[in-house]
């Protein structure tokens, strides 16, 4: 078990009565990863789900929801034997990803030979629902990438930037990124991308980075990366004169891990923001009270203040029941009819959003635009929605 979910073994899989087993959602993400806390938020965010759908009568007669755990480490080749693995229980009807849209990306063409519903509750990169495959097994309900270009473009111009600093990682996230932000930037005679500057996930230093943003007259900085690499940004700006320390527009990698505990004093030096899609904080209703309850009792969460990575819980969440939805719809454990379902779902009241059809055969985002803003940490860590 870990945190109460089901561990799969292929080794040990011994079935129970056909109308009794429980039918399983796994999370293949990176549980291994150092200073990482996405991949928990989302266990955390199916979990409570589960118990709740579970509460109410399980998906299908005699049924329940169980979630089971894969740890990939962040690493694309163990995600596919993960996935392969999965794939040869018949009662696991769908797979969950983690944060990092690298391994997502490199699973799209696996995920549809094996035909297995393949859930998104945090990877951004708009291809891995615009993944033209048909029909498309893939479905998110968070981020993409566009939308957070978009949202950090308008932030930058909103505050009298002109000058944009890129700063991405050399892989399918950066090259997301790279072309939502021209997108966004193309026919622009108010803001120009006059520096991109490029990186190796995991580099403890950006010091060459940071310097050419500088030397190319940048006046703020569109920051794509996950935790260590943004602790690398702050601890690198904070040393500079506080004249050479530009502002930072962060993607919401940053959120998935320790990045408000690592940084200490440095972020106290930097005009630091992020995008987020929901905010526990400044939600209200029964639900939420209930879910930051659940969190109190199960991880000791005291507050919705000190929940780590709460776009993971959230997402996680909505997705969970949108999943439940699907299989009842459909009747059975069978992954073509249950991805079939999740287009057909006509409604749901959901945590983030009241979702009027979540998913068609030609939409497979569950969020829109409007859903994203802006962020920042506050001194105790807790991310707090930005006034407008």
């Amino acid at each position: 078990m870990i945190g109460g979910a089901v561990l799969l073994a292929a080794s040990r899989w011994i079935p129970a009565a056909d109308d009794k087993r429980p039918v399983i959602l796994a999370i293949d993400a990176e549980f291994g990863v150092p200073a990482a806390t996405s991949a928990q938020a989302i266990q955390r965010g199916a979990e409570i789900a589960a118990a709740e759908i579970n509460a109410a009568g399980g998906v299908l007669p005699g049924r329940s929801l169980e979630i089971a755990i894969r740890n990939n480490n962040s690493m694309p080749a163990r995600a596919r034997d993960n996935l392969t693995e999965l794939a040869a229980h018949p009662d696991v009807v769908a797979v969950m990803s983690g944060k990092h849209s690298p391994v997502a990306q490199q699973l799209i063409p696996l995920i549809h030979e094996l035909g297995m519903p393949y859930l998104v509750p945090w990877a951004a990169a708009d291809d891995i629902t615009d993944n033209r495959h048909q029909p498309n097994f893939v479905f998110r309900l968070s981020l993409r990438d566009s939308w957070a270009m978009a949202a950090l473009i308008g932030r930058a111009e909103a505050r009298g930037y002109r000058r944009l600093g890129l700063l991405i990682p050399n892989n399918g996230w950066g090259r997301s990124n790279l072309a939502a932000i021209e997108g966004q930037l193309a026919g622009s005679k108010r803001l120009a991308l006059v520096s991109r500057q490029s990186y190796n996930m995991g580099h403890p230093y950006l010091h060459e980075q940071y310097e050419a943003l500088l030397k190319d007259r940048a006046d703020v900085v569109i920051l794509v990366g996950n935790e260590l690499e943004g602790v690398a940004v702050v601890e690198e700006i904070s040393g500079h004169l506080p004249a050479d320390r530009l502002p930072v527009l962060s993607h919401w990698g940053v959120t998935g891990g320790e990045f408000f505990e690592r940084t200490g004093d440095a972020l106290k030096k930097v005009d630091f923001s992020v995008v987020q899609t929901y905010s526990f904080i400044d939600a209200k209703g029964e639900r939420v009270r209930r879910i930051v309850e659940q969190l109190r009792a199960r991880w000791g969460v005291a507050s919705a203040r000190e929940i780590d990575s709460p776009v993971g819980v959230a997402q996680a969440y909505d997705l969970t029941h949108l999943l439940a939805l699907a299989v009842r719809q459909a009747g059975s454990t069978d992954r073509a009819a249950v991805r079939a379902a999740l287009e057909q779902i006509p409604e749901y009241a959901g945590l983030i959003r009241h979702y009027r059809r979540p998913f068609t055969p030609a939409r497979h985002d569950a969020l829109d635009a409007s859903q994203v803003f802006v962020a920042r940490y506050a001194p105790d860590g807790a991310i707090v929605r930005v006034a407008k």
